[in-house]
């Protein structure tokens, strides 16, 4: 599909059809970047977004314990008493 670039207050711009915006999943916010062939525009992915697969392949792998050993506390030797 062709586009010409119109002025769009200070700036220039182009009009996406509405059907483009939503075959591609498009919201309102993207991520705009210069690639050899021009410009690319992709789906910002939500915070997080993986995560929890994440956590559940290094569970999985048995990975998910404590980087070192606890180490007790003056508050854990004296204060702290379980119930």
């Amino acid at each position: 599909m062709k586009v010409k670039i119109i002025p769009i207050g200070n700036s220039q711009g182009i009009r996406i059809p509405k059907p483009l915006i939503e075959a591609a999943g498009l919201n309102a916010s993207l991520e705009l970047r210069v690639v050899e062939s021009g410009l690319l525009l992709e789906r910002v992915p939500a915070p997080r977004t993986g995560w929890a697969e994440a956590a559940q392949k290094i569970r999985e792998r048995g990975e998910d314990g404590l980087l070192d050993d606890p180490v007790p506390t003056k508050f854990d030797e004296s204060e702290w008493e379980w119930e």
